[in-house]
């Protein structure tokens, strides 16, 4: 009942943090927050309370293998918003993501192995869809919109972690990073504000990997030397100083000219 709580509890606190952060700082600085493992952090929480640090330690290196999904879904939306209207983009790249999925579950994932696959995919991310400024949002979202990013969230974390010893470690972990809001944020910045801006918002997802690999690359050595509380403790502290570091590279990456 404690672990349901916190469940309830904490992921619509962690998502509509950073939903309003976006809205505050623009769409790239809330793509890049959304790279932090809002749900696959407290999901692996769970993981281990529930099954055990050795589950959530296999479940984590697949964790960040699936974050190079994520990127995937990140680049082609990118690429594919250039031209194409938000239901085609969100479409093609939820696709992508899936086959990804199923090709990265055929292959056993350490830790090591899981972050040299995503480092090499936020390389391509970051260099395929330069850093461009985007004017701010003209107009205020809907009213449901912050609620609904909540309710979607903290549903799928659910759904998650209760299916998570029947899917296995690996699988939960590859399917964990799942752009369940990233794909929503993505797709209202592209209607409102045009693909240019969406483009932004993927890239922003992409650099906030580095701070989701930082998260779980700790998370795996704490949980095998140290106490699960202190684990994820420096697994926080070193995402949000990865995440910061990303933010601030980004601001001073050069813009490609007549930007």
């Amino acid at each position: 009942m404690v672990i349901l709580l916190f469940k309830l509890i904490m992921t619509p606190l962690f998502i509509g943090g950073v939903t309003l952060a976006g809205r505050r700082w623009g769409p790239a600085v809330s793509g890049m927050l959304m790279g932090i493992p809002l749900t696959s952090g407290p999901i692996s929480v769970f993981l281990a309370l529930q099954y055990g640090p050795a589950f959530a330690i296999r479940a984590g290196a697949a964790n960040v293998a699936g974050q190079g999904s994520a990127c995937v879904f990140y680049l082609v939306y990118g690429l594919a918003a250039r031209r194409r209207p938000w239901t085609f983009c969100a479409s093609v790249s939820l696709l992508a993501f899936c086959l990804s999925t199923v090709l990265l579950n055929a292959f056993p994932w350490s830790i090591l192995s899981a972050s040299l696959l995503l480092a090499a995919m936020i390389l391509v991310v970051t260099r395929t869809l330069p850093h461009q400024e985007v004017p701010a949002a003209p107009a205020a979202p809907p009213r449901w919109d912050l609620p609904a990013r909540m309710v979607v969230a903290t549903a799928f974390v659910l759904a998650l972690t209760a299916t998570a010893q029947e899917l296995g470690p690996r699988l939960s972990g590859l399917i964990a990073p799942f752009p369940t809001y990233g794909v929503v944020l993505a797709a209202f910045t592209h209607r409102h504000q045009g693909g240019r801006a969406a483009a932004q918002v993927v890239r922003g997802n992409a650099v906030g990997s580095v701070a989701f690999m930082t998260f779980f690359v700790i998370a795996c050595w704490g949980l095998a030397n140290l106490h699960l509380a202190v684990a994820y403790l420096l697994s926080a502290l070193g995402a949000v100083a990865a995440g910061s570091l990303a933010i601030l590279a980004n601001r001073r990456a050069p813009m490609p000219s007549g930007t």
